[in-house]
């Protein structure tokens, strides 16, 4: 049996906020292959407010073959210290970079036979330029003492690989192993007229996210269209931007926003509307745009997201983030559809999400990186 150690900042499955905490939530419902996971985190969510219902300073059963330990914030390093010598896990799986207690102290002062750094979108272009002085200096210094040549960094994709190489060279060691979605299953289609439009985003809302701009097309429509917003608030400045926008909406649109969302309540987000939309800056997967594919909801997104060539499948548009016209193009485009029309994006969505995914490889891929039998990299240069 192998044990794996995952630390992260936070972890509240109990509500969707994506990201890393669906990525960590999926894999350990999906793989569990002669494997136990122990989920170290804080017991703060990522606006600083104390999880409810849950008991800090103790390993809580989250499944029949993982446990999960919220810690207080004091000494916080010193129990994840202790923790990972008293389970004496075969490997450490460290969940993102920029974070002291979560990422640099399980590196530094943790010993294990193997660690595994997941970057999860971290080096992306889009994410590195916010806050972006702060991170350089930080990944700077993460270089100068070479702890790129002491871990093995986990890529979900080959472009994610891309990034991960130019940040830190030919010497680093880079295993895939692509996202465990869950496939929410074919959603009845809200009835569709042509000029009337109801979108629906589902995600943190940030900058990342750019919500704001999709309100910004909004106030350009001619058509009755209605958007609503499900997730939590992460930065509260962007949002206020966004309600200042909402405030100027033309009769013809209407702004709902739902704040969090539990897990079990996306089938029923989804049902009443016709398109997802979220032209994020960045995703390293993006669950909630794969949750909405497989819903049969087309989606419109970024080019910078895993999900492209939507347009070519009939399961949405990909649009740049360099020209706002293009966003007002494809809303427009969804907004005067017939329901036939977009029975036609329904469908295509559907096919798209069913193609997209290799469940199998996916569990080969996690089952090669988790081998307990990889030797751990030498603290010397490769």
């Amino acid at each position: 049996m192998t044990k794996v150690f995952i630390t992260i900042p936070w972890f509240v499955p109990a509500y969707r906020a994506g990201g890393p905490i669906q990525s960590v939530a999926n894999l350990v419902n999906e793989f569990y292959e002669e494997t136990t996971y122990y989920i170290f985190c804080g017991d703060t969510d990522l606006n600083g407010g104390i999880i409810e219902n849950i008991e800090t300073g103790k390993w809580i059963w989250y499944n029949d073959h993982s446990q999960v330990w919220y810690a207080a914030p004091q000494k916080l390093s010193d129990t994840l210290i202790k923790q990972v010598e008293t389970i004496k896990p075969d490997i450490l799986y460290i969940i993102g970079i920029f974070s002291w207690h979560f990422n640099m102290v399980p590196m530094l002062f943790c010993k294990v036979p193997k660690k595994i750094l997941s970057a999860r979108g971290m080096l992306h272009p889009g994410a590195l330029a916010q806050k972006k002085w702060k991170k350089k200096i930080y990944l700077k210094i993460f270089k100068l003492l070479e702890y790129h040549y002491k871990i093995i960094f986990h890529a979900t994709d080959s472009h994610e690989e891309i990034y991960i190489r130019k940040i830190f060279g030919k010497p680093a060691k880079i295993n895939i192993a692509g996202n465990f979605p869950k496939n929410i299953g074919q959603l009845p289609l809200e009835k569709k007229k042509p000029g009337i439009l109801t979108l629906v985003s589902i995600a943190l809302i940030s900058p990342m996210k750019n919500i704001l701009i999709v309100l910004e097309s909004l106030r350009k429509m001619k058509s009755s269209i209605q958007y609503k917003i499900y997730g939590p608030v992460k930065d509260s400045e962007y949002w206020n931007k966004c309600v200042e926008e909402i405030k100027l909406m033309p009769d013809n649109i209407q702004v709902k926003f739902y704040n969090e969302i539990h897990p079990s309540k996306i089938n029923e987000a989804l049902l009443n509307t016709h398109v997802f939309i979220l032209p994020s800056e960045s995703e390293n997967f993006g669950h909630a745009i794969y949750e909405a594919l497989s819903a049969g909801r087309p989606v419109i997104t970024s080019n910078y997201t895993p999900w492209d060539n939507l347009k070519k499948f009939s399961a949405g548009i990909n649009v740049s983030l360099e020209n706002n016209d293009e966003l007002t193009e494809a809303i427009n485009f969804f907004a005067s559809m017939n329901e036939t029309e977009l029975l036609q994006w329904h469908a295509g969505a559907i096919a798209y999400a069913a193609n997209a995914i290799d469940i199998k490889k996916i569990k080969d891929q996690f089952r090669k990186m988790f081998a307990k039998d990889t030797v751990q990299l030498s603290l010397e240069k490769v």
